[in-house]
């Protein structure tokens, strides 16, 4: 089967998150992804390992279905090499920090005249402009400048990140699009051109409902003012909160979302014929103005059966509800298995180890996700191929410690 993205080839100069979690995902969709890393490698085939001669999970995780290619970018002949193998590449992806790119001469205008069709997706943490565009940023960051920390959280408490990285994987996911974005415009111009992703902007972008809320509240207040964090509360047209389950450990929750539909069948199986003519609960807008009440009341009922059983008595009344799954349920979840989202690798110097699997599915097109790259694994291989470099050249090369 041919996949969606064969024949694009990808210059990977990413690290960290951000750009790593963008050029997997279009390794899985099918391009060819070459990784090019300092000697060192990239940082975070370092960071918290759980093992000794062997890349973290971190790295691992995100860099599945990836060649890796070592080139020092610091010497005048990397720069040029690296410019070499952009000219048989599509697309190139970097997530420097701000000015780096220019300081080693590889800006956008000597990339574009290298290879006029190159796409050159950037990610950075607030863009190319506005006054914060020299400034670095990490998922937290992110998280706080783009307004996701504000909104995270209970009333009383401050300000929460999400456990999901939006601000990393987030921008990576805005900056696929984009690039894929470019590659079809390419096909009627001929031209590449650069594609920018700022964190803050990914992050506000995702929330963009909360944005909805600030500009009801404004409307409703007739001046400006922070949304307030409202925990659990879905903060949509229909009432939705977590409530407690047996044996009420840490994840013992059900989130259950009050369909107007539903809401009848609900009352009758929690407090029969009282409850579901409750006046304070018997309407929609009553059970919006009321939901400190009705959560209280929900709950006296949860808090005696498992999330489990909860789960499997409301969805068969046709309630909208989720129990609150941590990563162990997740990782055993027969759900996950059967979507093919929890997926194990083989790994000579690891051994079996697990990673999160491809979220999109293309019904002609797949991509099997194999293990992470060691360090160069592919360096003389793709310097043969693509730099069209004979062994003696790759040899000296690599005894100026051009590459490694």
């Amino acid at each position: 089967m041919e996949t969606s993205l064969h024949g694009v080839r990808i210059l990977d100069l990413t690290h960290v998150q951000a750009g790593p979690s963008a050029t997997q995902l279009l390794a899985w969709l099918g391009a060819e992804v070459i990784k090019v890393e300092p000697p060192q490698g990239d940082i975070t085939r370092h960071h918290l390992r759980h093992a000794d001669g062997i890349d973290s999970l971190y790295f691992s995780m995100l860099n599945c279905n990836k060649q890796s290619v070592v080139i020092d970018l610091r010497q005048a002949e990397g720069v040029a090499l690296l410019l070499r193998l952009a000219r048989r590449c599509d697309v190139l992806v970097e997530n420097f920090a701000p000015g780096v790119m220019d300081r080693l001469g590889l800006g956008w205008e000597t990339l574009h005249a290298a290879q006029p069709g190159l796409i050159v997706g950037s990610i950075k943490g607030f863009g190319d402009t506005g006054p914060y565009k020299d400034l670095k940023a990490y998922e937290n960051i992110a998280q706080a400048m783009g307004g996701a920390m504000s909104v995270t959280g209970t009333a009383d408490g401050p300000p929460t990140v999400s456990g999901a990285q939006i601000g990393d994987s987030g921008t990576g996911l805005h900056l696929a699009v984009g690039l894929l974005a470019a590659l079809h415009q390419r096909t009627r111009t001929g031209l590449g051109q650069r594609v920018e992703c700022a964190m803050m902007d990914a992050v506000m972008n995702l929330g963009r409902v909360k944005w909805r809320d600030h500009q009801r509240l404004t409307h409703e207040q007739d001046a400006g003012g922070d949304l307030p964090r409202a925990g659990n509360h879905s903060g949509g047209a229909l009432p939705g909160n977590t409530v407690r389950c047996k044996p009420e450990g840490p994840n013992d929750y059900l989130y259950i979302v009050l369909q107007d539909t539903t809401w009848e069948p609900l009352a009758r199986f929690l407090g029969g014929e009282a409850l579901a003519r409750d006046p304070r609960f018997a309407t929609a807008a009553a059970r919006q103005r009321n939901q400190g009440a009705l959560w209280a009341r929900i709950e006296s009922v949860t808090r005696r059966h498992t999330k489990t059983d909860m789960f499997e008595a409301l969805t068969k009344l046709g309630v909208a509800c989720g129990p609150v799954l941590g990563t162990g349920e997740l990782a055993a979840n027969g759900h996950v298995r059967q979507r093919g989202m929890y997926v194990h690798i083989d790994d000579a110097r690891r051994g079996p180890w697990a990673t999160v699997g491809m979220p999109i599915r293309l019904s002609g097109s797949h991509v099997d996700i194999v293990r992470a790259p060691y360090l160069g694994e592919h360096t003389d291989a793709v310097l043969h191929g693509l730099a069209e470099l004979d062994d003696a050249a790759i040899q000296a090369l690599r005894e100026r410690r051009v590459i490694g």
